[in-house]
């Protein structure tokens, strides 16, 4: 069946050096595209996550700081709503107390217009008094 002559050393140089020959050409090119193509993959996913953890730390620190700003902003709204109700308030006192004095002032006025309609009617009724004695008793008994 087999013939071991000068053919089968021959044949095995010559599967030696087809084997050398792609090695050469053929699988260390592959191999080193694949290793290359490894290397750029790995690289590419660190960088991924590298720029993930950055996203993510910078959102959340934007987080933080909105937190912080919005926390901010109640304070300065709510600051200026207690100073508005001051302000009302003062404002309300001042015109209460405004009121109150023109009222006390009113009052004043309406005592003296009293005292002096008293004082016409007073001075009226006294004319009348008179007028009316002058008449019945006479105008010289009257003086």
């Amino acid at each position: 069946m087999f013939d071991f002559d000068a053919t089968l050393p021959f044949m095995a140089l010559q599967f030696l050096l087809l084997a050398a020959l792609l090695n050469v050409i053929f699988y260390k090119p592959l191999t080193k595209v694949l290793d290359d193509r490894d290397t750029y993959i790995r690289t590419n996913n660190l960088e991924a996550q590298e720029r993930l953890a950055k996203a993510e730390r910078l959102t959340a620190e934007y987080e933080q700081q909105l937190a912080e700003a919005r926390r901010q902003s109640q304070a300065t709204v709510e600051a200026a709503q207690v100073e508005a109700k001051k302000i009302t308030a003062e404002k309300i006192a001042e015109a209460q107390k405004e009121a109150q004095a023109q009222r006390e002032q009113a009052a004043i006025e309406i005592e003296q217009q009293k005292q002096e309609a008293m004082r016409t009617l007073e001075q009226r009724v006294d004319a009348l008094s008179t007028q009316i004695l002058q008449k019945l008793l006479g105008s010289a008994l009257v003086r």
